[in-house]
């Protein structure tokens, strides 16, 4: 007996794309001079270059001092403390990727259909995940704000607008969180680090769910051949279809 679909539940405030770009910086981050910003950013190419060569347990503001060539004090103003620095070094990360799916080429930015949107997406955010994965993991927000904090939340609408238009009759904001979750830098850790799965399978499977999701397909052949690490996946469809045949021939 099968029952009813529950309403989906309208959601509390409206979204609109301009509120993409808000991340909560304070006024004097839009008033640094020409100058000033010039340095900053060559303050965190600097530490980029040491999370890159030692990782982010390898990142102290004497380090980016020599590095950048300044005095200490000059970074420790900048950007208050360590955990500033890394804030600061994941804000440049993000506002790239936001350039990118707001204003780029598609199909990471307008113009490409959402569920192609989707698919380049999730991609770079996986990318960028495997690339950035020790400063990410550093600068994890604990529990309470892990989902309030702006940068997620940016996300999280972007992908929420996108499942909109695919899926209009979807609770997209919570499909939103569903799909996410599969882009958490933890979860990245775990199965590149861990697991040792290839960053070519986790975007294969993201491709695939967000096709599942959108109702959109791909060819299923084209999908294993992706996401398979270990051959598993093509094992076990030829020993399904030879179970068929036996059958078949019985």
């Amino acid at each position: 007996m099968s029952t009813a679909r529950p309403p989906v539940p309208a959601p509390q405030e409206p979204i609109e794309p301009q509120e993409l770009l808000r991340l909560g910086l304070g006024a004097e981050e839009t008033c640094l001079r020409a100058d000033a910003a010039r340095n900053r950013a060559r303050l965190l190419e600097a530490a980029a270059r040491l999370v890159a060569e030692r990782g982010a347990d390898g990142l102290t503001m004497e380090a980016v001092a020599v590095a950048a060539n300044v005095g200490k004090g000059t970074v420790f103003r900048r950007f208050g403390d360590r955990t500033g620095l890394l804030s600061a070094l994941l804000d440049h990360s993000e506002r790239k990727l936001q350039t990118a799916f707001l204003t780029g080429p598609p199909p990471l930015g307008p113009g490409a259909p959402p569920a192609e949107r989707l698919r380049a997406f999730g991609a770079a955010v996986l990318r960028r995940g495997v690339e950035e994965l020790d400063l990410q993991l550093a600068a994890e927000a604990d529990a309470g704000r892990r989902f309030v904090h702006p940068a997620r939340r940016v996300l999280h609408q972007h992908v929420t607008l996108l499942l909109r238009e695919a899926v209009p009759d979807a609770d997209c904001e919570l499909l939103a969180h569903t799909l996410m979750a599969q882009l958490d830098a933890a979860l990245i850790h775990h199965l590149t680090r861990q697991c040792g799965m290839p960053l070519a399978r986790l975007e294969a499977a993201w491709g695939d769910l967000v096709d599942r999701v959108t109702a959109t397909g791909r060819a299923p052949d084209a999908v294993a051949a992706a996401g398979s690490g270990d051959g598993a996946a093509p094992a076990q469809a030829a020993g399904a279809a030879g179970a068929a045949d036996a059958d078949d021939l019985g």
